[in-house]
C-alpha cells in the first residue's frame, strides 16, 4: 500500500508563532505546550485548532517468538488482557474514560476467536485479525510479505473509517506477550544498534530472564541478517501483526493530516518503522513519555524527538498518549482562548 506523508505547510509558523508570543506571559514561559501549540495549529493549518472525537486505538497480537521463553507470562495473557479492555477493566480504559477519549481495541492477529465469548460486549472490538499471531522470528520471519500489506492496509482502513465519524487525533497503543522483543529487534536493526542497547525486562524479566532473551534476539539478528535498508522486510520478519497494523494506521492518519499521540516503547518501535518508510510523518506526531523500559531512551533520541512525561511508565496499552492528551489539548485551549496583551490592556515587557 502506498502513503503520501507530507510535511504541513509552513507558511502560517510566523503567525502563529507570533499569536503564542502575544499572550499574557513572558515569551517562551510555558515551554513544550507553546512547541505543541505551533505544531497542533500546522498540522491543522489554523489559528485555532481544535480536536474532534478523540480516540485510542489500541491494536493486539500474539508473537511466535514467545516460544523462545522470552516473556515471564504465558501467550493466554494477550487475549485475556484484551477481554479486560472490553469489559472496562484495564489502566487504558480508565484513563481514556477520564479523558472523554473513545476507545477502539483492535484484534489484529490474538491467538484466540473472540465472537465465541457470547457474554464480551464487542462493541468497541475490531476484528482485523491477520492470523492467531505471527511465527516464531528465531526460525523463521514472522510474517509473509503479503501479510504485512494486509496488516498496513487494515490499520489504514480503521484510521479512514474513524475519521469519518470526525476523528482528528489519535492515541496508539498495543497489547501482545512478547511485543518487546519485537519492537528491540526492529530497534536494532533500523538503528543499526547492537540488540543489548535495545532489549530490556519487558514485563518484569529477573536477571537470567533477560540474558536469555538477549540472546535468543541476537540469533534471530545473526539468523536473518538484515541491514536494515528496506524497513518493510525488517517489519515482515521482526514485527508483529499489531505492530505492522499500527504502522499502517500511522501513515493513513499523518497523510489525512491528524495528529498522532505516541505511546511508550513498542507503540515508538512502530513509529520508527513508519519514520522509516515516509520520514515527514515526524510532524505529526507528539511523543507522550519516555518509558522505563530500557531501550525507548535511545530509540526517542535516535529519533531526535522530546517527550512531555517521564513517569516511569512501563505498561502500554497506549496509556502514556491517554495521559499526555489533557496537556496536548492545554496546548490547543490556551492557544485559542488565553487573552493577548492587547486584548486583556496588560503592558507588554519594555
Amino acid at each position: 500500500m502506498k502513503f503520501n506523508v507530507i510535511q504541513p505547510d509552513q507558511a502560517l509558523s510566523s503567525a502563529l508563532i507570533n499569536k503564542i508570543n502575544n499572550k499574557t506571559k513572558p515569551l517562551g514561559a510555558l515551554g513544550i505546550l507553546e512547541a505543541v501549540a505551533l505544531k497542533i495549529g500546522l498540522i491543522q493549518q489554523t489559528l485555532t485548532p481544535k480536536f474532534n472525537n478523540p480516540t485510542m486505538l489500541v491494536f493486539a497480537g500474539d508473537h511466535g517468538i514467545v516460544e523462545a521463553g522470552v516473556s515471564p507470562y504465558p501467550q493466554a495473557v494477550t487475549a485475556q488482557m484484551v477481554m479486560n479492555f472490553l469489559q472496562g477493566g484495564a489502566a487504558i480504559n480508565v484513563f481514556t474514560a477520564q479523558n472523554n477519549m473513545r476507545l477502539r481495541v483492535i484484534d489484529s492477529g490474538v491467538k484466540h476467536l473472540f465472537s465465541s465469548n457470547e457474554n464480551l460486549p464487542n462493541a468497541n472490538l475490531i476484528d482485523a485479525k491477520i492470523a492467531a499471531g505471527t511465527r516464531n522470528f528465531l526460525y523463521e520471519p514472522a510474517m509473509t510479505a503479503l501479510q504485512c500489506e494486509q496488516a498496513l492496509a487494515q490499520g489504514a482502513a480503521i484510521v479512514n473509517a474513524q475519521i469519518a465519524e470526525g476523528c482528528n487525533i489519535f492515541g496508539f497503543g498495543e497489547m501482545g506477550i512478547g511485543n518487546t522483543s519485537s519492537a528491540s529487534c526492529l530497534m536494532s536493526v533500523l538503528c543499526d544498534l547492537p540488540i543489548e542497547e535495545c532489549v530490556g525486562r519487558g514485563t518484569g524479566l529477573d536477571d537470567a530472564g533477560l540474558a536469555h532473551k538477549t540472546h535468543i534476539l541476537d540469533q534471530s539478528i545473526k539468523l536473518h541478517n538484515l541491514n536494515g535498508s528496506d524497513a518493510m522486510q525488517v517489519l515482515a520478519t521482526f514485527g508483529g501483526f499489531e505492530i505492522a497494523m499500527m504502522v499502517g494506521a500511522m501513515l493513513q492518519a499523518a497523510e489525512k493530516q491528524c495528529t498522532l499521540l505516541i505511546d511508550g516503547f513498542i507503540t515508538t518501535a512502530a513509529l520508527l518503522v513508519a519514520a522509516k518508510l515516509q520520514p515527514d510523518i515526524l510532524h505529526y506526531c507528539v511523543f507522550s513519555h519516555c518509558s522505563d523500559e530500557s531501550g525507548h531512551k535511545k530509540l526517542l533520541d535516535f529519533l531526535n524527538v522530546n517527550p512531555l512525561l517521564r513517569m516511569d511508565l512501563r505498561l502500554g496499552e497506549g496509556t502514556g498518549a491517554a495521559l499526555a492528551y489533557p496537556l496536548v489539548l492545554a496546548a490547543v485551549n490556551f492557544l485559542n482562548t488565553m487573552a493577548s496583551f492587547e486584548s486583556a490592556s496588560v503592558s507588554q515587557k519594555i
